[in-house]
């Protein structure tokens, strides 16, 4: 009998003892308060005491003199959200290791971040990235590209929220809607007061909690599952560690989509997307802007990294002692505060690190998402129908702040509902995010494409994808899809913890999931590892949904860009495409701003758009 399964039986206690455990210590509290009070000082600070202007070049770009490793640091943190600590260990427990190729894919993502999108935006001086958009194609699409990036925070908002929430109302008793309230609040507080460079230094603080408290539980759990190579035999034993090279797309997650839906995601999330786009192009050079996505690349591997083998290690800690079966833990998602719970309930203030870490997750996603959400309202959609005044418009953007937080607070009772946290969001943001990336490398890569392929070729996409994702829900509410996990068990639990689970049983504390009969026929059903039904489009796995998203949009633009052919007059600046693009323009094609002949609207959009002959001077590249 392996020391795993007798390391349980001293740790998984009945419920009723569970409860009494699962319940911060003062020390646990502290931490935790000392957390959320260090974000709302920053806030503070930022918001009361330093000595910047009140305009919104420093609201929202930092007076562009933000400093390189602090912007890393907060890409890196933006992007692990409570989803990532809490979900992505879930998502590796329960289907195995090919999640991982998502992380890696991140290596691919930086060069084409660093040599295709980032030079356009420091080359045209863009603080906004639809602003480029609207550059190079029109304001409609802008307008469609905008409208995308809200209705996304408008989802995701609530979500980013609620998963922290869930992990303490699991560790404290307290109502999650309660602890929503408090802990939106305070980041409603510091993101309102300290605009930008709160969020990157709140980030940097929340960051350094995170790293802590993912390496920690990744030692701790190793040592008390009995060492590295208990860890891969158990993995390797329940199937964790089998990569799956199948070409069905209707495959859950295989080495393939998880590689080509991460590149693509990773590549809208970081590279085209406000939130971080505007942390980017705060630092004062491109130089500088290259070397923070090198290091925020490295660092977001590295802590995914850790992160999905937390998930690999929970996995083997209960390799045939599922807490899911013995019915201590209702859900995947709800995994890790216990697994914490075990590991390191006995270590004073740990519980109160980890809750803090993936509050800090959540907090640093949220607050850069409100911060931009903010701008983007205001430039969008406020500005044009107001005067503007500086004042002004750092008053309505902290409106527009306070606003999302009660949003957030209201939206998590929706959320609560949802059976799988990480596949919502990715069959959500499936949506839209492939036609956004889309738009963009065609853009910055496609000479050819014009206003009219940008929009058609937009709008045909999200259509396709509606309505692809829409039929994949039904599919699923009519049972022809059921992603079930890799399968744990029960029988190898020792006798006294056997014994100690069957009490909690005979008390009602606890119901164990019972097997299912094998039906002598088997139903026809799309599962997460193979498909027993006629191939429909329908069941494509949601991890192929940015694909197709791309795809649709290019198969749509080439034939349309020779149907909707550009004006020859239209000639358009070079630097709005990519630095090895340009070699290959025709000299009908591009010309210098200065020689670019402007009507009355032109002027007018330039006024607006805060663009000028000298936003598009020649970028600094240094050697910091």
């Amino acid at each position: 009998m392996s020391s795993t399964n007798a390391t349980l039986a001293t740790t998984m206690a009945t419920p009723s003892d569970t409860s009494d455990e699962l319940r911060f210590g003062i020390t646990d509290y502290v931490v935790f308060t000392l957390m959320l009070g260090a974000s709302a000082l920053i806030g503070i600070y930022f918001g009361f005491f330093s000595k910047a202007k009140n305009t919104t070049e420093e609201y929202l770009r930092g007076g562009k003199k933000m400093k390189t490793l602090p912007i890393a640091i907060s890409l890196v943190a933006s992007q692990l959200s409570g989803i990532a600590i809490m979900s992505v260990p879930a998502e590796m427990y329960s289907f195995g290791v090919n999640y991982f190729f998502m992380v890696i894919a991140m290596v691919a993502v930086v060069p084409i971040l660093n040599y295709i999108i980032v030079p356009v935006f420091y080359e045209n001086n863009v603080s906004n990235c639809y602003e480029y958009l609207e550059v190079r194609f029109n304001k409609l699409t802008r307008r469609l590209v905008t409208a995308t990036f809200v209705m996304n925070a408008c989802l995701m908002l609530p979500v980013f929220m609620f998963i922290p929430s869930l992990a303490f109302s699991q560790v404290t008793g307290m109502n999650i809607h309660y602890i929503n309230v408090i802990v939106s609040s305070v980041c409603v507080f510091y993101t309102m007061l300290g605009g930008i460079k709160a969020v990157v230094w709140t980030d940097v603080v929340q960051g350094c909690i995170m790293l802590i408290s993912v390496v920690l539980v990744g030692v701790l759990g190793v040592i008390q599952t009995g060492g590295l190579d208990a860890v891969i035999e158990n993995a390797n034993l329940g199937g964790r560690l089998n990569l799956n090279f199948s070409l069905d797309p209707r495959v859950r997650i295989t080495v393939w989509n998880g590689f080509w839906g991460g590149l693509f995601m990773w590549t809208g999330h970081v590279g085209l997307n406000q939130s971080c786009v505007q942390r980017i192009v705060s630092l004062p050079s491109l130089g500088q802007a290259k070397k923070s996505l090198v290091i925020a690349g490295f660092g977001f591997v590295i802590i995914m990294g850790i992160n999905c083998c937390t998930g690999i290690i929970m996995f083997a800690r209960y390799y045939g002692c599922d807490p899911m079966l013995a019915g201590m833990v209702s859900k995947p998602d709800k995994m890790m505060p216990f697994f914490i719970q075990d590991i390191m309930g006995n270590l004073i203030g740990m519980p109160g690190l980890f809750i803090s870490c993936v509050f800090s997750a959540a907090l640093s996603t949220l607050s850069a998402t409100l911060n931009s959400l903010a701008g983007v309202i205001y430039f969008d959609y406020i500005r044009p129908f107001i005067r503007h005044t500086e004042a002004r418009a750092n008053a309505t953007m902290k409106l527009v702040i306070i606003a999302m937080g009660i949003y957030c607070i209201v939206g998590g009772y929706a959320v609560q509902n949802f059976s799988s946290i990480i596949q919502t969001v990715i069959t959500i943001t499936g949506i839209n995010t492939g036609a956004v990336v889309a738009v963009f490398f065609l853009g910055m890569l496609y000479p050819r494409a014009n206003g009219k392929v940008a929009v058609t070729s937009l709008i045909f996409s999200v259509l396709i994808m509606f309505f692809l994702v829409v039929k994949g829900q039904m599919s699923f509410k009519a049972g022809h899809i059921k992603y079930e996990g890799l399968p744990n068990s029960m029988d190898l639990c020792d006798a006294p913890q056997f014994h100690v689970i069957a009490n909690a049983i005979r008390n009602n504390h606890t119901t164990p999931i019972k097997p299912m009969p094998v039906p002598e026929i088997p139903p026809l059903v799309t599962g997460a590892f193979e498909s027993n039904r006629e191939f429909s489009v329908f069941e494509i796995s949601f991890y192929w949904y940015k694909v197709i998203g791309i795809l649709a949009t290019i198969l749509w633009a080439v034939p349309a860009s020779y149907i909707f052919k550009s004006d020859e007059k239209n000639v358009q600046n070079p630097k709005l495409f990519s630095p090895f693009i340009r070699k290959f323009l025709t000299p009908h094609q591009v010309t210098e701003i200065e020689e670019l002949p402007l009507n009355g609207d032109q002027l007018k959009e330039k006024s607006e758009l805060h663009i000028d002959i000298s936003k598009f001077e020649k970028p600094k590249y240094d050697t910091d």
